[in-house]
């Protein structure tokens, strides 16, 4: 079962669209034998222009869902996240079933004919997966402010370094805003 947290940042979320979210988003379930437990972290935001940005992340255990989307109208937002999401399940889901059927087994994962109910869309065959070009480069010690230097050197939309005070692999990328981000990476 699906549970939710819906956070709305400009916005108060009111029953309606918390509704309509739950309504949209639980509808995933039916792709699954066994509803996986999971939270689906909704973040809703508006602009001042009058859009939104709706985000969706339902992490599960062997994939995380994740789709952002900006519109005019919130609750067709919400649609095209819904739809993206299901694209993402039903990708995974061929993967998946194709690895266990390949292997000689099926694997009691998804729910059966589901595939038919949803609007087919060309996919492109994953199994295709074309590396054109290979890179290898020492990681250099140094701190973020010096990575987005380095990276913005480069011209490039992300640069990976070591972290000079920890030790460990980070990222630095540029964001759509135009300001930057920072993966951390750390070993479980």
């Amino acid at each position: 079962m699906i549970r939710f947290e819906i956070h709305g940042e400009n916005i108060t979320v009111t029953d309606p669209i918390r509704n309509y979210i739950e309504d949209k988003v639980s509808k995933l379930e039916r792709y699954f034998t066994n509803v996986p437990e999971a939270i689906a972290h909704v973040k809703i935001k508006t602009y001042q222009d009058s859009r939104s940005k709706v985000e969706v992340t339902i992490p599960l255990k062997d994939v995380t869902l994740r789709a952002e989307e900006r519109h005019e109208d919130l609750y067709a937002g919400i649609d095209l996240i819904t739809n993206k999401l299901e694209r993402q399940v039903r990708k995974y889901k061929t993967k998946v079933n194709r690895k266990y059927r390949d292997k000689g087994r099926e694997k009691d994962v998804f729910a059966a004919g589901v595939e038919q109910s949803a609007p087919e869309e060309p996919e492109q065959d994953d199994n295709e997966i074309e590396i054109i070009r290979s890179k290898q480069f020492a990681l250099k010690p140094m701190d973020s402010e010096e990575a987005v230097l380095q990276m913005n050197l480069l011209g490039h939309d992300f640069y990976i370094f070591t972290d000079a005070e920890t030790d460990a692999t980070s990222i630095v990328y540029k964001r759509k805003d135009g300001k930057y981000g920072l993966i951390e990476t750390s070993i479980q």
